[in-house]
């Protein structure tokens, strides 16, 4: 009996030690286990303890956006208008100027000044008129001429070629007769060549210079590029060009002249016919068109005129809103003998200038009629000049390129100026 009281009580000791030793590993494993919470995804596995940590990419709301909406992307501005892309040119030699330098020179810019040729009804040009067998009329009314001159003067004059694909086939011979024109420059003319496709690409070649070499250079380097053909940009950024040369300076007695070959089509341009005939009116700018209108369809449709019609009457309407002529060859070999009759044309004219007796500055349009007396026989003589003029307003300037609200074709509406 004593063996067995003493096994229990030594049983006893033994779960009681060894309950003691359970509840000291549990009160050791509690506060790790408390320490490996559900946000410690590191502490929790073990095959990722030394893997480096790429952090979460957080996106970045556009500024203005609000969580849970869509908002409309804004547009940009407008495209600007097309500008004339100019070419840099050395400085003119001073040693080359036309004029003393330390004289001076009275300009009334009340004057109007009027290049007129004159043919008979055979087209040849008549050379030997006076001063009192003109007679000038601004919307009907009789004008006093304030000078008269057939002296050869200095010619500034543009050549502008359309370079797009639809003259890809006439091109050399196009700059054949570009050199016989530039190669009938007399001293003191000056000459800038232009190349146009689309309104974005309208590009000096060759800035003013009386340089032959350089401008017959620029005419070899001409090449054809795609695009929407912008023939009115074309005229409207050239003439501007040669408008604004030397203009109030002591050149004002130049004349202005540009020659545009073309095949008519305004595709797509920037400024409207309405506003190219507007700015030509407010310049004394002769504009001779040669017009290969020949390759255009000639099939149009109750509504809409054919591509030739609308060419040929965009081509005849410049030429006559400027005084200038068209020509409309059937062949390239025609070319040499139209570049002659232009030369002619720029060389064997008359200088009128008269002092309107409607002073009023209102920005009204004034119809402009030069006749001459008959000759000898009653032999029938017709002056070709500008058919009018832009009265300027008080206080305005002529608008440039760009200034205008015009339809632009990668806005696909209406821009307004700034």
């Amino acid at each position: 009996m004593k063996f067995v009281s003493s096994f229990k009580s030594v049983s006893a000791r033994l779960a009681f030690v060894s309950a003691c030793a359970t509840l000291v590993s549990v009160l050791l494993v509690f506060p790790s286990s408390r320490a490996q919470q559900p946000g410690d995804a590191g502490a929790r596995r073990t095959d990722s303890v030394n893997a480096p940590q790429t952090p979460r990419a957080t996106p970045t709301p556009a500024p203005g956006a609000t969580t849970g909406h869509r908002i409309a992307p804004e547009l940009g501005e407008p495209p600007a208008a097309p500008v004339l892309k100019p070419k840099p040119t050395p400085a003119p030699n001073p040693s080359g100027d036309e004029i003393d330098p330390e004289s001076r020179i009275l300009i009334n810019t009340d004057l109007v000044p009027l290049n007129v040729r004159v043919i008979d009804r055979n087209n040849r040009p008549v050379n030997n008129l006076k001063q009192d067998e003109f007679r000038v009329y601004e919307d009907g009314v009789l004008q006093p001429v304030f000078s008269f001159t057939r002296e050869e003067v200095p010619i500034s004059y543009g050549l502008a070629v359309d370079t797009s694909g639809s003259l890809r086939s006439q091109l050399d011979k196009v700059i054949e007769a570009a050199k016989i024109i530039v190669n009938s420059n007399k001293p003191g003319d000056e000459t800038f060549l232009e190349r146009f496709i689309s309104s974005d690409k309208i590009e000096t070649v060759q800035d003013f210079t009386p340089n032959r070499d350089a401008l017959l250079d620029g005419l070899d380097t001409l090449y054809i590029e795609g695009g929407q053909t912008a023939v009115i940009d074309g005229i409207y950024l050239a003439a501007e060009h040669v408008a604004d040369y030397k203009k109030g300076k002591d050149d004002d007695r130049r004349r202005r002249a540009l020659v545009v070959v073309t095949d008519g089509e305004d595709r797509e341009s920037y400024w409207k016919e309405s506003q190219l005939m507007e700015r030509l009116r407010e310049e004394d700018v002769q504009i001779f068109v040669i017009g290969f209108v020949n390759e255009l369809e000639k099939e149009g449709s109750f509504l809409r005129k054919s591509p030739r019609e609308k060419a040929i009457n965009l081509i005849n309407k410049i030429a006559q809103e400027t005084g200038g002529r068209a020509f409309f060859p059937q062949s390239t070999a025609e070319l040499p003998a139209i570049a002659g009759t232009i030369v002619r044309d720029m060389r064997t004219q008359y200088v009128l200038s008269y002092s309107p007796t409607n002073k009023t500055r209102d920005g009204s349009y004034r119809a402009i009629k030069v006749t001459v007396a008959d000759g000898p026989g009653h032999e029938k003589r017709i002056a070709l000049t500008r058919s009018g003029r832009t009265a300027g307003r008080e206080g305005a300037t002529t608008p440039k390129a760009g200034s205008n609200p015009v339809r632009h074709p990668a806005s696909n509406g209406v821009r307004k100026s700034p």
